[in-house]
């Protein structure tokens, strides 16, 4: 049965709790299956200093503009340039480049490390940001990723999504992790380990929080996680099944589908689990809340029409409108930071897919040609929705950009990866 169907239909999945204290070491692996139609020509040269750390940062910076497919990578031959020597733009601009980004790493007299870089504009000739970053040998990556965002900002217009984190869960061998990983895949710790199925993980709007439902009870439970601390509470064990946490903008609540009352109906609830209120009364299933991003609405999966549908309502009170109306089966809103598009799953020729909604104008369109998609997030930019997939009897996780041009997967060896949610900007 597809995972939809029993979300929709709410069944239970039964188990024992057994936790283990071992980080997993498998990281996700990234591969680039599309690209935009048009890429920005982008050189990154090798920085000056610390030639080991510099190497290794300045290649996950080229991987981190390559992989966005907004960039073209320009060769630049080993060339060596650091922050503060004036490039001679002719040359960068015959090799291709319309961008340059130049920079050192030099050791400080306590151990730690200056990162410098800037970056130049080679059509302008002139310089057009830069900026300084102290850290040690565990945060090479991280300031990487920070000065790629740095770059994308800059060049794109908008904020990059490179130091950024994704939640996700991996099934091997009878054993269900959630896990938290750097948006490239590297760097991937265990929030949680079960024996029992770990489902739905929602990050709360500050991303210090993951919302999640555990089967470890022998029944869905809503758990409340804190990543800093380890430590986590229930938020929402009642009679029968709990599931499907989302949370409400200011971080204060949590939108849940109970079956307490007889059915999946949709509920708001305090975060630590009081003054719950049910917000509907329907005599079909509703399921797979969402809040829109200005806490006015919650959109959500229901069959009360005869067949899953999207709809909304406001969270006050109020009769629910319907969303979708193409196709028999349209399930799991997810809408994108700035409210202005819905992704969500359709039913297209048998295949289940991902699709994009603009809201204003209620066109869609489908972005992806795989056959089992489900639990779309999007980029705390909304330029990419993250998903997870079916690829050679496997699971895996994808991304595709909303115009539907850039593509990438990302597998774990051996194991099927489900479940994605990506955290939203760092506070």
């Amino acid at each position: 049965m597809n995972t939809h169907h029993i979300r929709l239909l709410a069944g239970c999945l039964f188990g024992c709790l057994a936790c283990f204290a071992t980080l997993a070491q498998a990281q996700l692996s990234i591969e680039i299956t599309g690209s935009g139609a048009q890429r920005l020509p982008v050189a990154i040269a090798d920085f000056g200093g610390e030639r080991i750390v510099s190497q290794a940062l300045t290649s996950v910076v080229r991987s981190d503009l390559e992989r966005s497919g907004m960039f073209q990578m320009i060769d630049t031959a080993g060339t060596a340039l650091d922050e503060n020597t004036a490039p001679v733009y002719a040359d960068w601009k015959a090799r291709g480049a319309d961008a340059l980004a130049a920079g050192s790493v030099i050791t400080s007299p306590d151990g730690r490390y200056e990162t410098r870089f800037r970056l130049h504009d080679t059509q302008k000739q002139v310089a057009i940001g830069g900026q300084a970053f102290t850290h040690n040998a565990s945060q090479i990556r991280a300031t990487a990723h920070r000065i790629a965002d740095d770059i994308y900002e800059k060049l794109i217009g908008e904020r990059g999504i490179f130091a950024t984190r994704i939640a996700y869960v991996v099934k091997s061998a009878g054993r269900f992790e959630l896990q938290i990983a750097d948006a490239d895949g590297n760097g991937a710790q265990t929030a949680l380990a079960s024996r029992e199925p770990i489902i739905s993980p929602s990050w709360s709007p500050d991303g210090g929080k993951l919302a999640y439902v555990s089967f470890e009870a022998k029944k869905p439970v809503v758990y409340v996680h804190d990543l800093a601390t380890g430590r986590r509470h229930v938020a929402a064990n009642f009679k029968g099944s709990n599931s499907a946490p989302a949370w409400s903008p200011d971080g204060r609540k949590l939108a849940v589908v109970l079956t307490k009352d007889g059915g999946s109906q949709l509920y708001v609830i305090n975060v630590d689990g009081s003054g719950i209120v049910r917000l509907a009364s329907s005599a079909g299933i509703d399921t797979e809340p969402q809040f829109s991003p200005d806490g006015e609405f919650i959109y959500f999966t229901s069959d009360r029409g005869g067949s899953p549908q999207i709809y909304r309502q406001p969270v006050t009170g109020g009769a629910a409108q319907r969303i979708t109306f193409d196709g028999n089966y349209n399930v799991t809103p997810r809408l994108a930071p700035d409210g202005k598009h819905l992704a969500f799953v359709t039913r297209d020729s048998g295949r289940f897919r991902v699709a994009i909604m603009d809201l204003a104008s209620r066109q869609t369109q489908v972005l992806t040609d795989t056959a089992k998609d489900e639990s779309p997030s999007f980029a705390p930019n909304g330029r990419m929705i993250l998903f997870a997939t079916e690829v050679g009897g496997r699971g895996v996780l994808a991304a595709v950009s909303i115009d539907g041009r850039v593509k990438q997967r990302l597998s774990v060896q051996a194991a099927d990866v489900r479940e994605p949610a990506w955290a939203p900007f760092n506070k």
